[in-house]
């Protein structure tokens, strides 16, 4: 058994004696709560509310990092959507290649019944306006804003995520279907001003970054 389950016991002498118990957070390697304050940095740069609750205890016992849970506060009781983790060397185990990871569960009941309550449309379409490519951190954490900016005016963005180098990531774009691709570099935040490709045609054209709007896709 999983001795951190025993924060998830709700049985009332447990509850009792788990109430003084050392805290994981505080144990923190200082690689690990390095990503720890990275993820918290990104969640405060989108403005998304969250709070820390160190003794949850997720499902299963392959989490190697952060774990997490999401609600909607307009579901009352019912308010918990889903929640997943990271895990790195899960892959091994199972005899693959040793890959990091992340991933969720979801409700879809309950997914389906926040996407009425704040008015989406899931009719929509789901093929990309945008792909962004950004290269070094400073441009990741710039396409963070910038991509959530979008998404909120209407665009369908996507990313390539990791640090794929330039010509993976264009395949990457290329395989997404998106209608543009943009890459976002030091000198692209430096000028205020990125080359948007058109994927379709392969043009490029030269355009200031805080113009773009879902607009500018049509």
């Amino acid at each position: 058994m999983n001795p951190l389950r025993l924060f998830d016991d709700k049985r009332e002498a447990v509850v009792k004696m788990m109430a003084g118990a050392p805290l994981l957070i505080d144990y923190l390697t200082p690689q690990s709560a390095a990503h720890f304050e990275k993820v918290k940095k990104y969640l405060d740069k989108l403005s998304i509310r969250y709070a820390i609750n160190p003794r949850m205890v997720r499902g299963l016992d392959y989490y190697t990092g952060t774990a997490f849970e999401f609600v909607h506060e307009l579901l009352g009781a019912q308010s918990g959507l889903g929640g997943g983790g990271r895990y790195d060397g899960l892959m091994e185990s199972l005899g693959g290649q040793n890959l990091s990871g992340i991933g969720f569960g979801l409700g879809i009941d309950r997914t389906l019944l926040a996407c009425e309550a704040e008015g989406i449309d899931l009719t929509s379409q789901s093929r990309p306006d945008l792909y962004v490519i950004p290269l070094g951190e400073e441009a990741k954490d710039f396409s963070i804003k910038f991509i959530d900016d979008l998404r909120k005016n209407g665009a369908i963005v996507d990313c390539a995520y990791g640090d794929r180098a330039l010509k993976g990531a264009m395949k990457g774009a290329d395989k997404s279907g998106a209608k543009f691709a943009i890459v976002i570099g030091d000198s692209e935040i430096s000028s205020g001003i990125g080359e948007l490709k058109n994927m379709e045609t392969g043009v490029t054209s030269s355009v200031t970054l805080s113009a773009i709007n879902a607009k500018s896709f049509n």
